[in-house]
């Protein structure tokens, strides 16, 4: 299975994996302001997210993403993920350092962390909520668990939309929570890559706990807390966000490291258009 994706610009390869509340079109604002500074950009909607149908495969997402990589003919790529796109690329470093130029990781998870009372009273109180059949609770109940007091109302709406599209897809398949597959060992000394680590200041405590573990043990690595931010920050600020990227992405360019993927100008779109957001 191929995953839907967009994919436009030329230059080095940066790849953008969202979050599991999202789909692709969480990075609508990135989009362009990283093809204008001189990226080839993919985004893929992993499986069962955005428009790419659920698989009873027991694939891991991060195999996944390696196979469009391949699909593509990209040989290596900086990796920006965001939460549960963080743990994937998190986890395709590791297994593939290389692959991989460079990583950005926004309120990231990690493969095998273990969550806190907190964490796993939310993730209790989504589920009982969409049993209830009251997924418009469900969805109130996510974006104000996981925005900052920077979200405008705009953006609640967008990630409302998004977050309700994940609960549909879930539902129509019959399960209440997002697919689990077995955890994987990630060492991350493994990591060869230089990584940008950002944590919200008003995330939630376990994401703000993994930024702090992860910026110690990967090898080249800095931290950087964003004071306003709560779990996704490059929606809930994204010009200061997109700044930080573009910012990250110019260092690691400028080191003139020739490994990094020259690519096509090659468009692969295969639903919604970059820069357009759709309720649909």
């Amino acid at each position: 299975m191929t995953l839907a994706h967009d994919g436009d610009g030329a230059g080095p390869v940066v790849v953008l994996l969202h979050s599991s509340v999202c789909d692709r079109r969480m990075w609508d604002p990135q989009w362009s302001v990283l093809i204008d500074a001189g990226y080839r950009v993919v985004r893929p909607d992993l499986s069962g997210f955005g428009r790419t149908p659920p698989t009873t495969d027991p694939r891991r997402d991060a195999d996944d993403v390696l196979d469009l990589l391949d699909t593509l003919g990209i040989a290596r790529a900086t990796l920006i993920g965001s939460s549960h796109g963080g743990t994937v690329a998190l986890e395709l470093a590791a297994r593939r350092p290389d692959r991989v130029d460079s990583l950005v990781l926004l309120c990231a998870g990690r493969p095998g962390h273990t969550p806190s009372p907190a964490l796993r009273a939310i993730e209790a109180r989504e589920r009982a909520l969409l049993a209830a059949g009251d997924v418009a609770g469900a969805v109130e109940f996510v974006v104000d668990t996981r925005l900052g007091p920077a979200a405008d109302a705009l953006t609640r709406y967008q990630v409302g939309v998004m977050q309700r599209d994940v609960f549909d897809q879930r539902l129509a398949a019959g399960s209440l929570s997002a697919p689990r597959v077995p955890d994987v060992d990630v060492d991350p000394s493994a990591i060869t890559a230089p990584c940008l680590v950002v944590s919200g200041a008003h995330d939630l405590a376990d994401f703000r706990r993994i930024a702090a573990e992860l910026s110690g043990a990967l090898p080249n690595a800095r931290h950087v807390e964003l004071p306003w931010a709560g779990h996704l920050p490059s929606v809930e600020q994204p010009r200061e966000t997109t700044a930080l990227l573009v910012a990250h992405l110019a260092e690691y360019r400028a080191r003139g490291d020739e490994r990094a993927e020259p690519g096509t100008n090659v468009r692969a779109t295969t639903s919604v258009q970059a820069g357009e957001f759709s309720a649909g």
